[in-house]
């Protein structure tokens, strides 16, 4: 494989990011990554530039630029399954025939077109962000594509970042390709009191379980509202987010928990609303079967949660021992905890207590930053350093 490299000794990087839906938004965690990751590299006087689709709203229609970020819009499609390939097509054809140094790929999906900017001579840098064609709302053709991108990165991207140890080990098994493990990060935020949520929704602090995300089956939530349909509890349950073209499956979820008035469905959230939820939640549960490295959890967890997750690897490493696990898809097992947690009020305060430290301390964005740069830079060893082997070999007990 040729490897390009970049001499940055003194020199400013012209960046294009790819693959998101749009920035600034919060429609999803590649949305976050893309965003924190370009508003830093500004900073420190990089030149970055994100392709987003077209059909954003009317007040980001005449956007051009956002906290220094260059924004351009592409030609999309606007339909379940043509959208994301449309728009990923004409960025990455822009990406191409720009000036940039680097074109840095999000999401496997995007990265079937990461040969064609390899033709002019562009170093390209993919970031998976989950093996996206096992999820459930992607089948037949579309998962083939995605598997297909996969692929493509695997063969030409010059290096490939991955969120979780889980998926480092996938591609070096699968393709003999080593990755670059660079988790996401997190912000430490402002904790806010209780009152549009009150206003819009009847929530008290502590009074309520959160679960937030996008609506797609693999997020768990079929569990999560069995499970909590059998917890006796005035707590009530409250599902934020949006659906990702899966409309059917929220149709579903709201038909399981119709006879049930303690489950409350937000819609997408964002701003001092979401903000609110965060921070006045007595648990926060993220039951997902499949992710990448889950940036709602994190967020929770920023916010002083007492977190309640699936075993699956991707959670685990990121809560080690600072949160209540339970195995993944057992709804006996999620109920249970749920129940313990609700009646033991002393044990949900005691995980709430330090966990933003802990969070916050492990993962943020400044060390992404200059992790992600160094790979823009050139061809890096693919050895880990002493802290990062320990964390190995704790996540593996």
């Amino acid at each position: 494989m040729n490897q390009c490299s970049i001499r940055m000794e003194n020199r400013k990087l012209k960046v294009a990011m790819l693959g998101h839906k749009r920035v600034p938004s919060r429609e999803g965690g590649i949305e976050i990554v893309v965003e924190e990751l370009a508003t830093r590299m500004v900073q420190q006087g990089h030149r970055v530039t994100c392709y987003n689709r077209r059909g954003c709203s009317a007040a980001e229609k005449n956007l051009k630029e956002y906290k220094g970020i260059r924004l351009k819009k592409v030609f999309t499609v606007a339909c379940k399954g043509l959208a994301a390939v449309t728009a990923s097509f004409f960025a990455t054809v822009r990406a191409a025939l720009g000036r940039y140094d680097v074109v840095h790929f999000h999401a496997e999906g995007p990265c079937l077109f990461l040969w064609l900017p390899k033709l002019f001579g562009k170093r390209c840098v993919a970031t998976i962000h989950g093996l996206d064609w096992q999820r459930e709302k992607w089948n037949g053709i579309g998962s083939r594509c995605i598997l297909w991108g996969e692929r493509v990165a695997v063969r030409c991207a010059d290096e490939i970042i991955v969120l979780s140890r889980r998926m480092q080990s996938y591609f070096q098994e699968t393709y003999g390709r080593k990755t670059v493990f660079i988790p996401n990060g997190v912000n430490r935020p402002v904790l806010r009191d209780a009152k549009e949520i009150t206003e819009k929704f009847g929530l008290q602090k502590d009074g309520y379980i959160l679960f937030l995300g996008r609506i797609v089956p693999e997020k768990g939530l079929k569990y999560l509202i069995q499970a909590y349909k059998g917890v006796t509890t005035d707590k009530k349950l409250v599902i934020a987010g949006g659906s990702s073209d899966t409309d059917k499956f929220l149709k579903e979820l709201r038909q399981m928990s119709a006879d049930d008035q303690r489950v409350i469905f937000s819609g997408f959230v964002e701003g001092t609303l979401l903000e609110e939820l965060c921070s006045n939640a007595y648990l926060y549960c993220q039951p997902s079967d499949l992710e990448g490295m889950p940036m709602s959890l994190l967020e929770a967890m920023s916010y002083g949660n007492c977190c309640v997750v699936s075993d699956i690897p991707e959670c685990a490493e990121v809560v080690e021992d600072r949160a209540v696990v339970f195995k993944k898809g057992n709804v006996a097992d999620l109920q249970e905890k749920l129940q313990r947690l609700c009646d033991d009020e002393k044990q949900v305060t005691l995980y709430k207590n330090g966990v933003a430290d802990f969070v916050c301390g492990k993962y943020g964005w400044d060390e992404v930053v200059e992790r992600t740069l160094k790979v823009y830079e050139g061809p890096i060893p693919h050895t880990y350093s002493q802290q990062e082997t320990q964390r190995i070999v704790e996540a593996e007990k």
